[in-house]
């Protein structure tokens, strides 16, 4: 199968994951389902056991992925945060930031020269990125004044950064490392657990309660949700082994529009097509920053 029918793939299995996840986070707070999703993650993969070549795999390579999902974990969480108290249709657009970032990341860190097309898709970007915030508002500095005082909006750009190095990370260990998506895959998941399960600790949250809080409807959500994110990061990892970084972002990003118009529409949220619009724009401008 060709990688952007993989790369497309992972966007539609993400944009369900997305919606799925706002309507548990009516229930549930952030910390709380990231937990029980990530230790739901870590025993399906378990029937990955008897496929995984562990001779294959060395330390070094786990310390690495270990360190990179605890960035990922981190990242998680602040964008369940922002996904909680935000409207869908206006906190996932940013996301599409997070390839334009990793492109841009090499004209400031190597030097490297800005093309024609790449200005064009900085504009577009920036067009976008205005219609978003003023979706709301009336001007572009009282956005502004709202992005500055809304902290789930910081989260989002912490998100943003986070992703921005966790998937560098990835094609470092895919490309340099050898290390096969399924062993990527089942490892991840299990720290991505272990990581929660210390954020839980540390935050002093009792699992009793959460337990208790947890029912029969709340399971199946989560794993129903459990299965998107698998199955879509699973598709992002085979499409990255593939093709370049950028390029996959690039077209697993669509699914923030997905989320966007038909998570915008469930949850009855307001200015839905201008958000929409401009997340095209902003899509169209990561486009051209990374494909022409």
């Amino acid at each position: 199968m060709d990688w952007y029918l993989i790369a497309f793939i992972s966007a539609l299995l993400s944009a369900l994951a997305a919606i799925g996840q706002k309507k548990i986070l009516f229930d549930l707070e952030a910390l709380d389902f990231s937990l029980i999703l990530s230790v739901i993650n870590s025993i399906i993969v378990l029937v990955l056991i008897p496929t995984i070549h562990f001779q294959e795999i060395s330390l070094l390579s786990l310390l690495i992925l270990y360190f990179k999902t605890v960035i990922g974990a981190l990242a998680f969480l602040f964008v369940m945060l922002a996904i909680k108290n935000l409207e869908i249709s206006g906190a996932l657009p940013l996301m599409i930031l997070t390839p334009a970032l990793v492109a841009f990341s090499a004209f400031l860190i190597l030097g490297e020269s800005l093309s024609i097309w790449e200005i064009v898709g900085l504009a577009t970007l920036l067009i976008g990125i205005y219609i978003l915030e003023t979706s709301t508002t009336s001007s572009i500095l009282e956005s502004f004044k709202v992005f500055r005082k809304s902290r789930y909006k910081h989260y989002l750009v912490g998100a943003i950064l986070l992703f921005t190095a966790s998937t560098l990370i990835d094609k470092f260990l895919l490309k340099n490392h050898q290390l096969a998506p399924i062993s990527f895959l089942f490892f991840q998941q299990i720290f991505l657990a272990i990581n929660f399960i210390v954020f839980y600790l540390l935050a002093k949250r009792k699992v009793s309660l959460l337990i208790s809080r947890v029912n029969v409807k709340i399971v199946l959500s989560v794993l129903l949700i459990s299965l998107f994110t698998i199955g879509y990061r699973y598709a992002h990892l085979e499409a990255m082994k593939i093709a370049p970084v950028a390029l996959v972002l690039s077209i697993k990003r669509t699914s923030i529009f997905f989320a966007v118009i038909i998570g915008g529409k469930i949850f009855s949220e307001h200015a839905l097509l201008r958000r929409g619009i401009a997340t095209l724009f902003m899509l169209l401008g990561v486009y051209l920053i990374i494909s022409i």
